[in-house]
């Protein structure tokens, strides 16, 4: 089990840790699902790289964010 997360830390600019979950989670379910274009991930470090590119305006790594879905998909 993980340890907890604190969800409402913020981030940047009024963004915070659930809010860049929030916004992944949608399109982050099609990939692991097989529903998108885009191949399920393998590895914490394939999600990481598409976690960091994808976020909505900051584009550097979230630690937290990623340990959530890799967590939730089963990645290490």
């Amino acid at each position: 089990m993980a340890k907890s997360i604190n969800l409402d830390r913020h981030i940047w600019e009024g963004w915070r840790i659930k809010d860049f979950i929030e916004e992944l989670a949608p399109l982050l379910h099609q990939i692991m699902s097989g529903q998108s274009f885009i191949k399920p991930f393998d590895s914490m470090a394939e999600l990481a790289d598409w976690c960091a590119d994808n976020q909505p305006g900051y584009k550097k790594l979230i630690p937290e964010v990623v340990n959530y879905f890799a967590d939730r998909y089963g990645l290490r």
